[in-house]
């Protein structure tokens, strides 16, 4: 079964330097339908202006990955880290027994465009942990792992048994990707448009897929997009 979550029926946060796009419920924004997908608790793709951001703020019990699509994500947390993450790098910070962090856009001049991942954690109260990667965009109609539950192949390392794919297809390519038993998938468009089941994706799309064992994409035009394994 797919269920597509369309781009412009998501839930909007707007205010004078931030447009926050909510493919789940959050903050302000709620929807007895949309309370998350199997351990993926929250999608926000925010853009954010020049030389703002989101003061420092707590967490616990999340896992929390960022990845910027443009600009740089400029961060600051209670574990003493200080980093500055920019396009193609994704960020992994476990929120654990307690974190605080900030968020800024990195440039006085350049917006900032980024999405914002939140997954619940296998158990709480684990030690709070931070990592930040670089990855190379991987090769034309092709699946690159960047989060996974052993750090396996230079991913990431996330404390849930999920792994994150990032995909890129050129106009006219293909890529598939088989689910075991007892997994579903999460597919996030964030460049382009992908073909999935008959429908088109763009975009700010994202689709849910349960009892499927091969999800196939198409490309009808270049595209990125993230691709989320998971248990049900």
């Amino acid at each position: 079964m797919i269920s597509i979550r369309r781009g412009e029926k998501r839930g909007l946060t707007r205010t004078a330097w931030l447009d926050s796009r909510h493919s789940f419920s959050f903050g302000h924004y709620f929807d007895s339908k949309h309370m998350g997908f199997g351990p993926l608790r929250v999608i926000n793709e925010d853009r954010v202006a020049p030389n703002a951001g989101f003061p420092r703020h707590p967490h616990d019990n999340m896992e929390i990955i960022s990845y910027v699509l443009e600009g740089a994500l400029e961060h600051k947390d209670s574990l003493g880290n200080g980093s500055v993450i920019r396009a193609g790098e994704v960020q992994r910070m476990s929120a654990g027994t307690g974190i605080e962090h900030s968020e800024f856009n990195h440039s006085r001049s350049e917006p900032l465009h980024f999405l914002q991942i939140w997954i619940r954690p296998e158990a709480f109260g684990i030690r709070p942990g931070y990592e930040q990667k670089s990855f190379e965009p991987p090769a034309e109609n092709s699946l690159a792992l960047i989060a996974s539950r052993d750090g396996r192949g230079g991913s990431v390392t996330i404390h849930q048994d999920v792994a994150l794919s990032l995909g890129w297809l050129r106009e006219g390519g293909e890529v598939s990707h088989a689910l075991a038993a007892g997994r579903c998938a999460w597919l996030q468009v964030t460049r382009g448009a992908v073909a999935l089941g008959g429908e088109v994706l763009k975009a700010g799309d994202g689709a849910g897929l349960e009892d499927e064992t091969r999800i196939a994409l198409q490309a009808p035009e270049d595209a990125e997009f993230l691709l989320f394994d998971m248990h049900t």
